[in-house]
C-alpha cells in the first residue's frame, strides 16, 4: 500500500469508514490457533515453547516446526 496516491487513501478510507467488513468466525484467529497448539503440550513444554516463541518473535508452531527439523536432521 505504500504506493497509493492521496486520493486512493481517501477513498480506501472512506469505503472502510462506511461499510462494516465480512468476519469468519467458523475459523480460529492466531491467538485461538497457538492456545490450541500449545493445549496440546504438557505445561513444561508448552512453557518453554511459548518463552521461546516470544523471545525470538515467532509463533509457538514456527518453535515446534524448528524442534521438529533440528530433530530429523539429528537423526538423519
Amino acid at each position: 500500500m505504500a504506493d497509493m496516491t492521496d486520493e486512493e487513501y481517501d477513498a480506501l478510507d472512506e469505503m472502510w469508514t462506511k461499510t462494516t467488513p465480512k468476519v469468519n468466525f467458523s475459523r480460529p484467529g492466531v491467538f485461538a490457533r497457538e492456545r490450541i497448539l500449545l493445549e496440546c503440550l504438557d505445561d513444561i513444554s508448552a512453557m518453554y515453547v511459548q518463552s521461546r516463541a516470544v523471545a525470538r518473535h515467532k509463533t509457538a508452531a514456527q518453535i515446534i516446526g524448528e524442534l521438529v527439523r533440528e530433530k530429523i536432521t539429528a537423526s538423519a
